[in-house]
């Protein structure tokens, strides 16, 4: 299995983990043909190397096109540090609209000294994006736009999932801390730009690697004191401190914002546990920068590499069940999708006759530890059960890796299992497969036929 450790030496930001991963070898062009057609302000991303206390990294540069806008000032905003990058921006949830020169993104873009951008975020962000709100109508601004946008995207199916999940967590952690239904959070224009970005983009990297699975090492988030829009504010942040209940914190700190939301977010959403490096070989390593300097190396390092297998191995599952007679299919299908947006492995319904004889629906939930109270939570909360069965299970599970393979109907992802290095079966994705099909009209056998036929050349 094809596994990603994020090393989070000095914490961990959007910015920074995407910025490791492509330093891992991710695509870049891959990473930005799937951004570019997303409907979001043109932009340019490049990755620049720097030295961070003596280490190699790449730093992402992250500049938004607003010629159009602005009488052709272009505007580089980006700049996140691993401590900067308040895409608490998205905080401000309802009063965003009454004043265009609010500072509710910008907040955090802190007084953090540690650039040429943040001042620029303060002093010119009404230039550079509120010219934008009017003719755009605060596209993409809430929650639910960024998340209703990702859904109907061209992006594939894993990338969707990832990132959804991942704004949902954050955008839960924020409306808790500001009292708002999460679909309404808002996220600053800038800001948004900013984490629909860097989250998306850190999918796409794990696609491009394909990484099936993320290990994280525990988390430092650094002491003192933030000076936001609602006034000075403790380290960790309110939602990067709700964002990180039940991730191992590491016991290194440092004065300053180590890790940020969109950091916390990712690791939460991503991580199917945590801890120090399992055994294992390393292919390759990458150090994503952060923006401003410590006295630390202010790096975070992905590590890709092949985690010891025998022919199977054995893991620990949870399994969550509920059964219910008073919720409609309408309400169990989309309860299912929640569940694998929270990191469900597996979500199974199986009709049960319950008390008075009354039909009704066992919900059967698999999923990793890590994992297992997001699962728990989005059954209480989607479905009418008023309690939720929790058990662990071992099982053991054949090694399997995922490989594209190329067809005259386009790229197809085939899962594999494995004995060791013998392939003991393998098959096509089907979403890949279908998509192929609706694409050339044609069967869709014929794409699995296409499919083995180019696996037994």
């Amino acid at each position: 299995m094809r596994t990603v450790y994020l090393d989070c030496i000095s914490g961990i930001a959007g910015d920074m983990a995407l910025s490791a991963l492509v330093d891992l070898g991710a695509n870049t062009d891959y990473i930005i043909s799937h951004l570019s057609k997303l409907p979001i302000d043109p932009f340019t991303m490049e990755f620049v190397k720097v030295d961070r206390r003596g280490i190699t990294a790449k730093w992402l540069k992250l500049s938004f096109d607003q010629s159009e806008h602005n009488g052709g000032h272009d505007h580089h905003h980006h700049d996140h540090t691993n401590e900067h990058h308040h895409e608490h921006s998205h905080a401000h949830a309802h009063d965003h609209h009454h004043e265009h020169s609010h500072a509710h993104a910008h907040d955090h873009h802190h007084e953090h000294s540690q650039t040429h951008t943040h001042a620029h975020h303060h002093e010119h962000s009404q230039t550079h994006t509120h010219a934008h709100h009017h003719e755009h109508s605060h596209e993409h601004r809430k929650a639910s736009d960024i998340m209703r946008m990702i859904e109907i995207s061209t992006l594939p199916d894993r990338v969707k999932e990832r990132s959804l999940s991942i704004f949902r967590l954050i955008a839960e952690a924020e409306g808790k801390i500001h009292g708002v239904d999460p679909a309404d959070v808002h996220f600053h224009e800038v800001g948004a730009m900013d984490s629909i970005l860097d989250v998306i983009g850190v999918c796409l990297a794990l696609e491009s690697l394909d990484a099936g699975k993320i290990i994280v090492s525990p988390v430092p988030t650094g002491t003192g004191r933030l000076r936001m829009a609602h006034g000075l504010y403790p380290i960790p942040a309110p939602a990067t401190a709700e964002l990180l209940r039940g991730v191992p914190l590491s016991e290194f700190t440092a004065k300053g914002e180590l890790t940020t939301p969109t950091g916390a977010g990712i690791v939460k959403a991503l991580a199917s546990s945590f801890g120090p490096l399992p055994a294992g070989t390393i292919d390759r390593i990458g150090y994503g920068a952060g923006t401003k300097n410590f006295d630390h190396p202010n790096v975070v390092r992905a590590v890709l590499y092949q985690q010891e297998q025998e022919k199977s191995f054995n893991e620990t599952i949870v399994v969550l069940e509920a059964q219910v007679d008073d919720s409609t299919g309408e309400t169990l299908g989309f309860a299912m999708e929640r569940l694998f947006e929270a990191g469900a492995l597996d979500v199974y319904h199986t009709p049960v006759y319950m008390k008075k004889n009354r039909p009704g629906v066992l919900v059967t939930v698999l999923c990793h530890p890590a994992t297992s109270a997001r699962c728990e939570e989005t059954m209480l909360a989607e479905t009418s059960t008023f309690g939720v069965r929790r058990s662990e299970w071992q099982r053991k599970a054949l090694a399997r890796r995922w490989i594209q393979v190329e067809t005259p109907f386009g790229s197809v992802r085939v899962k594999q299992a494995l004995d060791g290095e013998k392939i003991i079966r393998q098959s096509p994705e089907y979403e890949d497969a279908a998509q192929a099909a609706r694409t050339y009209g044609i069967p869709l056998e014929t794409v699995y036929s296409e499919v083995y036929k180019q696996l037994s050349e």
